[in-house]
């Protein structure tokens, strides 16, 4: 998955309609790129892209002050699939970077189908730290270098941490913390 196109995507949807510059401006200021392999070439090629795909649709343009005018976009039907699609995967993904894109977003999703999908990535995330240290016994075998068991308690200990965060926000949730789609203020 791609997270670029579910912050595209979420971005635009919370800012429609809106224009590539602003989705730009939006996700730098998040630091988006220090979290994920988001960078400004990476933006506009996703726009082009969910674009051409018709995922989003061009409004028209507007003046750009004292550049050229830039197009407006908003999501059509599809677009707004895919970022429920999307945001799914990535609120259940083990990877950091789909997962920190999910957590961006999930105040789109109503709390108890927020709280599953969390459920369920910290369950899976779990399972990979357990795996990688079953696999320490086994290492070094013949042709793995010595350190390689270093390597797997590295990354158990990453999916550790994930586990615990994943945990903290579980409650934060639970208590009733963050606005999410189905709150009553919103």
């Amino acid at each position: 998955m791609s997270a670029v196109r579910l912050l595209v995507l979420g971005v635009t949807r919370r800012h429609q309609p809106t224009h590539g510059y602003a989705v730009r401006r939006e996700l730098l200021s998040w630091r988006a790129d220090t979290w994920t392999n988001v960078q400004p070439g990476s933006i506009y090629h996703a726009i082009k892209q969910l674009t051409q795909e018709g995922k989003l649709r061009t409004l028209g343009t507007e003046g750009g002050g004292r550049g050229p005018s830039r197009a407006v976009f908003e999501l059509t039907e599809d677009g707004e699939r895919e970022f429920f699609e999307r945001l799914d995967a990535a609120l259940t993904s083990v990877d950091m970077e789909e997962l920190g894109a999910g957590i961006a977003f999930m105040d789109a999703l109503p709390r108890a189908e927020v709280i599953a999908k969390l459920r369920e990535q910290r369950t899976r995330s779990h399972a990979v730290r357990n795996d990688l240290l079953a696999m320490t016994a086994d290492y070094p075998g013949r042709h793995e270098p010595p350190h390689f068991p270093d390597l797997l308690e590295l990354w158990s200990g990453v999916f550790d941490n994930l586990t615990g965060w994943t945990a903290g926000v579980l409650d934060r949730l639970e208590r009733g913390e963050y606005s999410l789609a189905d709150d009553p203020d919103r």
